[in-house]
Protein backbone atom coordinates (compact mmCIF):
# COMPACT_ATOMS: atom_id res chain seq x y z
CA UNK A 1 0.00 0.00 0.00
CA UNK A 2 2.93 2.34 0.65
CA UNK A 3 3.91 1.81 -2.98
CA UNK A 4 0.50 3.04 -4.17
CA UNK A 5 0.71 6.01 -1.85
CA UNK A 6 4.10 6.98 -3.25
CA UNK A 7 2.90 6.59 -6.84
CA UNK A 8 -0.21 8.63 -6.01
CA UNK A 9 1.97 11.42 -4.61
CA UNK A 10 4.13 11.46 -7.72
CA UNK A 11 1.10 11.54 -10.01
CA UNK A 12 -0.45 14.31 -7.93
CA UNK A 13 2.73 16.39 -8.19
CA UNK A 14 3.03 15.83 -11.91
CA UNK A 15 -0.62 16.70 -12.55
CA UNK A 16 -0.48 19.83 -10.43
CA UNK A 17 2.56 20.99 -12.38
CA UNK A 18 1.14 20.22 -15.83
CA UNK A 19 -2.48 21.25 -15.17
CA UNK A 20 -1.79 24.42 -13.25
CA UNK A 21 -2.75 22.88 -9.92
CA UNK A 22 -5.95 21.07 -10.83
CA UNK A 23 -6.26 17.62 -9.30
CA UNK A 24 -9.22 15.36 -8.75
CA UNK A 25 -10.03 12.39 -6.55
CA UNK A 26 -10.60 10.36 -9.71
CA UNK A 27 -6.84 10.32 -10.23
CA UNK A 28 -6.28 8.63 -6.89
CA UNK A 29 -9.24 6.32 -7.40
CA UNK A 30 -7.27 4.36 -9.98
CA UNK A 31 -4.31 4.03 -7.63
CA UNK A 32 -5.73 1.73 -4.96
CA UNK A 33 -7.09 -1.78 -4.87
CA UNK A 34 -7.90 -1.73 -1.12
CA UNK A 35 -11.34 -0.69 0.10
CA UNK A 36 -12.54 0.48 3.50
CA UNK A 37 -15.88 -1.05 4.50
CA UNK A 38 -17.74 0.78 7.28
CA UNK A 39 -21.00 0.09 9.07
CA UNK A 40 -20.52 -3.67 9.27
CA UNK A 41 -22.86 -5.76 11.37
CA UNK A 42 -21.22 -7.36 14.39
CA UNK A 43 -22.19 -10.74 12.88
CA UNK A 44 -20.14 -10.11 9.72
CA UNK A 45 -16.97 -12.19 9.72
CA UNK A 46 -14.08 -12.30 7.25
CA UNK A 47 -15.57 -15.20 5.30
CA UNK A 48 -18.93 -13.49 4.73
CA UNK A 49 -17.19 -10.20 3.88
CA UNK A 50 -15.03 -11.92 1.26
CA UNK A 51 -18.04 -13.74 -0.12
CA UNK A 52 -20.03 -10.51 -0.47
CA UNK A 53 -17.24 -8.77 -2.41
CA UNK A 54 -15.86 -11.66 -4.49
CA UNK A 55 -18.40 -11.14 -7.27
CA UNK A 56 -16.45 -8.10 -8.48
CA UNK A 57 -13.03 -9.70 -8.90
CA UNK A 58 -10.30 -11.70 -7.20
CA UNK A 59 -10.29 -10.77 -3.50
CA UNK A 60 -6.80 -11.18 -2.04
CA UNK A 61 -7.78 -10.29 1.53
CA UNK A 62 -10.93 -9.58 3.50
CA UNK A 63 -10.35 -8.42 7.06
CA UNK A 64 -12.80 -7.46 9.80
CA UNK A 65 -11.14 -5.33 12.48
CA UNK A 66 -11.77 -6.57 16.01
CA UNK A 67 -11.30 -5.13 19.47
CA UNK A 68 -8.08 -6.39 21.09
CA UNK A 69 -9.63 -7.04 24.47
CA UNK A 70 -13.05 -8.45 23.61
CA UNK A 71 -12.42 -9.91 20.15
CA UNK A 72 -15.71 -8.35 19.01
CA UNK A 73 -15.94 -6.65 15.61
CA UNK A 74 -15.38 -2.90 15.65
CA UNK A 75 -17.85 -2.49 12.78
CA UNK A 76 -15.42 -1.93 9.93
CA UNK A 77 -13.01 -3.82 7.74
CA UNK A 78 -10.98 -3.89 4.56
CA UNK A 79 -11.18 -5.76 1.27
CA UNK A 80 -8.23 -5.96 -1.13
CA UNK A 81 -8.39 -6.88 -4.81
CA UNK A 82 -5.78 -7.93 -7.33
CA UNK A 83 -6.84 -5.12 -9.68
CA UNK A 84 -7.82 -1.49 -9.30
CA UNK A 85 -10.70 -1.95 -11.72
CA UNK A 86 -12.28 -4.65 -9.53
CA UNK A 87 -11.96 -2.43 -6.47
CA UNK A 88 -13.52 0.52 -8.28
CA UNK A 89 -16.41 -1.62 -9.53
CA UNK A 90 -17.03 -3.07 -6.06
CA UNK A 91 -16.94 0.37 -4.46
CA UNK A 92 -19.51 1.74 -6.90
CA UNK A 93 -21.82 -1.25 -6.62
CA UNK A 94 -21.63 -1.94 -2.86
CA UNK A 95 -21.60 1.54 -1.32
CA UNK A 96 -24.94 2.02 0.47
CA UNK A 97 -26.01 -1.61 0.00
CA UNK A 98 -27.21 -3.85 2.80
CA UNK A 99 -24.95 -6.57 4.21
CA UNK A 100 -26.18 -8.74 7.09
CA UNK A 101 -28.94 -6.26 7.89
CA UNK A 102 -26.78 -3.11 7.89
CA UNK A 103 -26.23 -0.46 5.24
CA UNK A 104 -22.50 -0.39 4.54
CA UNK A 105 -20.24 2.44 3.41
CA UNK A 106 -17.51 1.58 0.90
CA UNK A 107 -14.65 3.89 0.01
CA UNK A 108 -11.00 3.72 -0.95
CA UNK A 109 -8.76 2.85 1.96
CA UNK A 110 -6.20 5.46 2.88
CA UNK A 111 -2.98 5.01 4.76
CA UNK A 112 -3.21 5.79 8.44
CA UNK A 113 -1.09 8.73 9.52
CA UNK A 114 2.01 7.66 11.43
CA UNK A 115 1.65 7.78 15.17
CA UNK A 116 4.11 9.82 17.19
CA UNK A 117 6.73 7.71 18.92
CA UNK A 118 6.95 7.58 22.68
CA UNK A 119 3.35 6.61 23.30
CA UNK A 120 2.81 9.62 25.56
CA UNK A 121 -0.01 11.03 23.50
CA UNK A 122 0.92 14.53 24.60
CA UNK A 123 0.11 14.15 28.26
CA UNK A 124 2.08 13.33 31.40
CA UNK A 125 2.01 9.63 32.13
CA UNK A 126 3.55 9.97 35.60
CA UNK A 127 1.22 8.17 37.98
CA UNK A 128 2.58 9.49 41.23
CA UNK A 129 5.85 10.28 42.90
CA UNK A 130 7.63 13.57 42.70
CA UNK A 131 7.37 14.36 39.02
CA UNK A 132 9.33 11.38 37.77
CA UNK A 133 12.48 12.01 39.79
CA UNK A 134 12.26 8.77 41.76
CA UNK A 135 15.63 7.05 41.77
CA UNK A 136 16.39 3.64 43.19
Amino acid sequence: MAFYSKIGSLVKQSISVTNGGSFSAATIRCMSSKLFIGGLSYQTDEHSLKEAFSGFGDVTEARVITDRETGRSRGFGFVSYTSDDSASEAMTAMDGQELNGRSIRVSLATERAPRPSGGGGGYNRNFGGDGGNDRY
